[in-house]
Order: structure tokens, then sequence, then C-alpha cells
């Protein structure tokens, strides 16, 4: 039989009005039975008469998810507009307030911690990173750079991971891109590349134990019943908590083997002669495990997760600000505290 019209045959004589699906397809092949010998037909006619049915089954069906789709399109442009709004309308506030508080330098120091802490940082951080480490290159005066800088990486570090899932895949990415960016700058200033990438390593360790314990001292006081907004995932999360140090050191590992040799030997000695300081990571996440194996084991559920937006160029323009103001901010927590260390010691000479 002509598999022509065997198709012209199936969809002149489906009756879609029949109540169920195994229905109308037993009349049909009933109907088909009486014009051929259906044991005598080969694969590709079957394979015709299926594909056939299913096209008139499925239809409707096609149909109704081609239109989801495309308002799901639509409404992801709408949600990913507004997304872009929400932070352009953020720069636009801060910005004014800076404006207005420029001639304070306290005020305005103050301020830009604050729009550090409130500006989504995850989709642009690796121009945040690279103008932060530009500007303590730029503004260095005493040739000593390591501690402005693992002070502000520490911030971007912590700002970055403490607002999202804590997950071994989200860690990563930001580590990575915060070391990358760090090798970006050390490798175009090869005199500095170890203090910067020293700095970088231990303000990334410091931003990673901050985040873990503010996620322990959260968990300590969340109820039960709120638990789904800070676990995405109790068994990945409980995993990766009992080997953050490992995860660490592979971030490290994994950049140094992507980058030239110059910087896989620094990385390598660095982390090296880091080994004793992840005992704090170590320990902070064995305390952040066990908090949550003893509030939650029984109720892991699943949280809603943040989308990465798209990177947009205001953004990124903003980032560059945004990376001198974390400089700055971070530059002016440091001074203070060797001004107090300074003092306490005075005290003590005297």
């Amino acid at each position: 039989m002509e598999v022509d019209k065997l198709t012209t045959d199936i969809k002149n004589s489906y009756n879609k009005t029949l109540e169920d699906i195994q229905t109308r397809v037993s009349d049909a092949i009933k109907k088909l039975g009486n014009e051929t010998e259906i044991d005598k037909l080969n694969f590709h006619e079957i394979k015709n008469i299926a594909a056939t049915i299913l096209e008139i089954e499925t239809k409707s069906l096609k149909e109704d998810v081609a239109s989801l789709v495309a308002q799901k399109e639509a409404l992801d442009r709408k949600l990913e507009k507004k997304a872009q709004e929400l932070q352009e309308t953020k720069y636009s506030v801060f910005n004014a307030i800076e404006l207005e508080l420029n001639s304070n330098e306290p005020a305005l120091l103050k301020l830009h911690q604050v729009k550090l802490q409130s500006i989504d940082l995850y989709e642009f951080l690796s121009e945040l990173v690279e103008s932060a480490i530009i500007t303590a290159l730029e503004r260095d005066t005493d040739g000593d750079i390591k501690e402005s800088i693992q002070e502000v990486i520490k911030d971007l570090t912590f700002e970055a991971i403490k607002e999202g899932s804590l997950n071994t895949i989200r860690i990563r990415k930001i580590l990575s891109t915060i070391l990358q960016c760090a090798i970006d700058v050390a490798e175009a200033t090869p005199t500095k590349a170890e203090d910067i990438l020293t700095a970088t390593l231990k303000g990334m360790r410091s931003g990673l134990i901050h985040s873990i314990d503010r996620f322990k001292k959260r968990l300590a006081y969340m109820p039960v019943e709120a638990k789904h907004i800070l676990i995405e995932d109790y068994d990945t999360i409980m995993e990766d908590l009992n080997q953050t140090d490992v995860l660490f050191s592979q971030v490290v590992q994994t950049q140094a083997s992507e980058n030239s040799v110059m910087i896989n030997k620094l990385l390598i000695n660095i982390n090296k002669n880091m080994r004793y300081d992840l005992e704090e990571l170590v320990y902070i996440s064995k305390e952040a495990a066990d908090m949550m194996r003893e509030r939650f084991s029984s109720f892991a559920k699943t949280a809603v997760s943040r989308a990465d937006t798209a990177l947009k160029s205001q953004a990124a323009q903003e980032a560059k600000r945004m990376g001198k103001q974390a400089w700055r901010v971070a530059k002016t927590a440091l001074g203070s505290a060797i001004k107090t260390a300074k003092g306490a010691m005075d005290k003590e000479k005297k």
C-alpha cells in the first residue's frame, strides 16, 4: 500500500469525537484493516501509521506548547528587562546620594560600604575585582599592596557568596572568577604578581570563612519553617561543607593548570604555604555542617536560587566604579585597624 495513500486514509477516517485515545486508535486500525492486510505491512508503513496518529493526537498540544513557549520567552524578556531596570535604579539612587555627600568623605565611605552590600555583585564580579585590584596598584604609596588587596578581596568574596545558595558549583564559580581576574592583573604586572596572588588567595579564604560562619549563625536562629530560604539541597550542602578546603585547593590547582608557567608555579607555592591557614576553614565548615545536621537533617527542602543575568554594558561601567569604591572601603577599614593596633602598642610602651 502506498505510504501517501495510507496517510491520507488515516487522516480522513480518524474520528476525534470518540471519547479517548484507545477508542479512537482502535477505530482507526479497524477501518484500516478493512482496506489492507495489516500483518503484511512493512516497517516503514507501520512507522507511518504511528506517526500519522501521533500527529493527529498531539497537534493541539503542540500548538499549546508553542504558544506557552512564546509566552515564556516574552515573560523572560520582561523579567530580564525589569531586573536590569531594578539594578539601574539602584545605581541611580546611590549615585544621587553620592553627589549629595561628595564633600563629606566619612559619610561617603560609609555609603560605599552600604552600596557594596546592596548591589548584586555576582553578575559583574569579574569587572569589579579587576577594577579593585588595579585601583589598589595605582594608589599604592608604601610599596605594600598585599593588605589592601586581601581586605578588598575578602569583602567581595563574602558579598558575592552570602546571599545565594551555598553549593559547590556556585562557590567554585565565584572563587574561580575572582582568582582568574587576579591572575590577569598579575600577568600584566609581573613584578607584583606574587603579592597580588598571595593577597587574593588569602582574601578569598577569609571571605569564604566569613560566608560559612554567617551561614552557621543564620542556621542557629532560623525557624524550621523558613529553612527552604537558605537550603537548596541538604545532601549536597552537607557534602560540600565537609570538603571546603578541598574545594578551595581544587580551584587554585585548576586555575594554575590553565595559565602560564609563571602563574602555575606561583599559585602552587602559595597554596602549599597556605595549607595550615586552611585549618580555620575546615573547622568553621565542620561547625556549620554539625549545626545543619542537628536542625534540618529530616527537613531538607529545595530553595529558590537566583538566576544569572546577562552582563550589561552599564553594569560593567558601574562595576569599575564600585571596584574603586570597594578598594577605598577596604583601605579605610585596614587603616583604622592599623591605627587601633598602633594605639594599643603605644599604651603598652608607656
